[in-house]
């Protein structure tokens, strides 16, 4: 019962649970544009002093998105990619490097702090499918 795996029916993936609400395929692929948002925020303030990077309009993202006309196998291993490359580069940051802080949508943050939010966002995610969609 997860958007990670291929646990979710055909139904399900295209489901929305009210008007304006997101499929589990916009979830996924939102939390795929997050983590990829997060790891580029991550890079920036570990390799540059006093990063000040911008936020995003994640309804913007969703709009754009064009998941709901990819499969579930594919959005499946983009997740699986992208993951595969945070861990790769949360790994190779020192603990020194995991310290570095700057500004992100005008408030601090770390690159250790880039790195939980990245988990806690996909868990929150899956509560979500959980408690609304399943």
């Amino acid at each position: 019962m997860c958007i990670r795996d291929r646990s979710l029916s055909d139904e399900n993936w295209q489901y929305s649970y009210a008007e304006g609400k997101w499929t589990p395929k916009e979830i996924l692929l939102h939390t795929i544009d997050t983590e990829r948002i997060f790891c580029y925020r991550a890079l920036q303030i570990a390799r540059s002093e006093n990063a000040i990077l911008p936020g995003f309009d994640e309804n913007l993202f969703a709009e754009n998105s064009n998941a709901n006309e990819r499969s579930p196998e594919d959005l499946i291993n983009e997740y699986r990619t992208v993951r595969q490359a945070t861990t790769a580069l949360f790994e190779s940051f020192s603990e020194q490097t995991m310290n570095n802080t700057g500004n992100a949508n005008d408030k601090p943050l770390s690159v250790q702090a880039a790195g939980f939010i990245i988990c806690g966002h996909e868990l929150h995610h899956i509560n979500i499918i959980k408690e609304r969609y399943l």
